[in-house]
C-alpha cells in the first residue's frame, strides 16, 4: 500500500489479526472484491464462486493500527503475478496440446488465412463469456482492496483525509500508451504507414520487433522509427509459442533476448502471443515488461494482474495491457467498432489507471480496420485535449513510476512537500471519504484542484 500510494508510512500500519488457513483459496473482501490467500478464521475456495468466505466483519481496529484477517501484501502479489488457479487457463493448448502439435501451429500460423486462424481460435475461447473472475472487461481488484482498505484505516483511525503523492505527473488524471506488435513482413512493410497516421493526431507510439525468424530487422530498419520519435521494443525470440514452456529453454532463450535489447537499444519486452510466467522474470535484463493482460480471457493464457496501475515484478517494471487487442476485436468479437474501447478507457479513466492499446501493422493494412483505428486515434486525441489524459511513450511511463517510487512526502510544518527524482512534476493529493468511498483530491497548491469518486 505504500509502494502504491506513496504516503507517510505513519498513516499505514496495518497487521494480521490471527492464525491463516493452511491452504490458500478465493475469498472475498466485501462485496465485490474476490481475494487469493491464505485467511483467518474462515475456509478459503479453491474456486470462484458465489458463496465465498467474507473476510471483511473479521477486521479488528479497536485499538492501534488496522488488523486485517489475511496478509494484505499476499493478496496483492497473487493478484498482480496470477497466482490463483484459473479454470480456464491455457484455452489455446486445448487444440494444440502437445508440443509437436503447438509447434507445428505456430510454425504455420504466419500462413495460415485469417479465416482459418479465426476458427481455430474462436473454438479454442469457447465460453469465455462465463468466467467469473478476472472481471470483464476490465478488473479492478487490486484498486478497489487498495482503496477498501485505506477506507478503513482512515475510519478506525479517526482522521479525515491520507495524503500521498498523485499517480501521474503534473496532476494527469490518467495516462495511455499506444503500441504496436509488428508480427510479420506484411506488417513490417506497413509500419512507415503506420507511424503517419499516429503523427496525424500527434501520438508517438512503441513499435515491438521480433528478432528473429519472421522477418529482416536490422538497424537500418530499426533506424527509422528512432529518426521520428517513435521507441523500439523486442517482441519475444522469435514469436513460436514457446519462450515460457520449460525453464532450461527460456533460461538460454532469455540470454539471446537480453542480447537482442542492447542490439536494439530497447529498454521494454513483450512476448509473443501474451504468454508469460511472471515468477521467471528475474532472467530478463529489461527495464519493463508490458506482456501481462489486466484480463485474459481472449488471450491464448488466460489470468490476468486485475489491476491498471504499473508495478513491480523484481526489478522490472509491468506496464499491464489493459485493453482488448485489435486482432480480438476485429476477428474474434467480430466487432469493428471503438465501443468497446471507449467503454474500457471510460472504466479505466474513472481509476486514473494506464490505458494501453496493442494494435498490429499486420492487421490495420485494410481500409475498414483502419477506419476504426483512425477513429480511436481521435476519440484518444480529444480526451488528451479535454480531460488532460496523458498520452506518451511506455518508456517514459517506466521513467515516471520509477521515479515516483523513490519519492517521499515529508511534513514541512502544517504541510507536505515531495522529496525525490522529478518532484517538481510529481503533485500532492489527498485521499479521504465521502458516504464510506473513497474520493481523491490534488492539493490546489500542486495544481488545478480536481476530485473524483473512486
Amino acid at each position: 500500500m505504500l509502494d502504491y500510494f506513496r504516503c507517510p508510512e505513519q498513516f499505514v500500519d496495518l497487521s494480521v489479526n490471527g492464525d491463516l488457513s493452511n491452504e490458500a483459496g478465493f475469498f472475498q473482501f466485501g462485496e465485490g472484491i474476490t481475494c487469493y490467500g491464505h485467511c483467518v478464521g474462515g475456509s478459503p475456495s479453491r474456486h470462484v464462486g458465489h458463496r465465498l468466505t467474507d473476510a471483511l466483519p473479521r477486521i479488528r481496529h479497536e485499538q492501534g493500527p488496522l488488523s486485517l484477517p489475511f496478509d494484505f501484501t499476499e493478496v496483492v502479489d497473487n493478484l498482480r503475478l496470477e497466482r490463483y488457479p484459473s479454470n480456464f487457463r491455457a484455452s489455446l493448448d486445448s487444440i494444440t496440446s502437445g508440443n509437436a502439435a503447438r509447434r507445428l501451429y505456430y510454425s504455420l500460423r504466419p500462413f495460415l488465412p485469417v479465416p482459418v486462424r479465426k476458427h481455430l481460435q474462436r473454438a479454442s475461447l469457447s465460453g469465455w463469456e462465463q468466467i467469473a473472475f478476472p472481471r470483464w472487461p476490465v478488473d479492478f481488484t487490486v484498486e478497489s482492496l487498495m482503496e477498501r482498505v485505506l477506507a478503513l484505516v482512515v475510519k478506525s483511525q479517526g482522521m479525515t483525509s491520507v495524503p500521498f503523492i498523485w499517480f501521474w505527473p503534473n496532476g494527469a488524471p490518467s495516462c495511455a500508451i499506444m503500441t504496436h506488435d509488428v508480427e510479420g513482413a506484411v506488417g513490417r512493410d506497413f509500419c512507415g504507414a503506420l507511424m503517419n497516421l499516429d503523427d496525424s493526431f500527434a501520438i508517438k507510439s512503441a513499435f515491438q520487433i521480433v528478432p528473429e525468424t519472421r522477418y529482416a530487422a536490422r538497424n537500418g530498419f530499426l533506424g527509422r522509427f528512432r529518426d521520428r520519435g517513435f521507441e523500439i521494443n523486442v517482441h519475444d525470440l522469435n514469436h513460436d509459442g514457446f519462450l515460457f514452456r520449460e525453464r532450461e529453454t527460456f533460461l538460454r532463450h532469455a540470454k539471446e533476448i537480453n542480447q537482442y535489447a542492447k542490439e536494439f537499444r530497447a529498454e521494454g519486452f513483450r512476448s509473443g502471443a501474451m504468454y508469460r510466467n511472471q515468477d521467471w522474470y528475474d532472467a530478463f535484463e529489461f527495464s519493463y515488461d508490458m506482456s501481462v493482460p489486466n484480463v485474459a480471457h481472449l488471450e491464448p493464457q488466460r489470468g490476468g494482474c486485475c489491476t491498471v496501475m504499473p508495478y513491480f515484478i523484481g526489478k522490472i517494471l509491468e506496464l499491464p495491457l489493459t485493453t482488448i487487442q485489435d486482432y480480438s476485436l476485429f476477428h474474434i468479437l467480430g466487432d469493428y467498432s471503438i465501443d468497446l474501447w471507449k467503454q474500457q478507457i471510460e472504466l479505466i479513466m474513472q481509476r486514473h489507471g494506464l490505458v494501453s492499446f496493442i494494435t498490429h501493422p499486420d492487421y490495420l493494412m485494410k481500409k475498414r480496420a483502419q477506419s476504426v483505428y483512425l477513429d480511436l486515434l481521435a476519440h484518444v486525441a480529444r480526451l488528451r485535449a479535454e480531460k488532460s489524459l496523458w498520452i506518451t511513450l511506455p518508456a517514459e511511463v517506466n521513467r515516471w513510476w520509477r521515479n515516483r517510487s523513490q519519492m517521499s512526502l515529508v511534513q514541512d510544518g502544517d504541510k507536505w512537500r515531495i522529496e525525490g527524482p522529478d518532484k517538481d512534476r510529481a503533485r500532492i493529493a489527498y485521499a479521504s471519504l465521502q458516504d464510506d468511498r473513497v474520493v481523491y483530491s490534488l492539493d490546489v497548491e500542486s495544481g488545478p484542484p480536481r476530485q473524483s469518486e473512486v
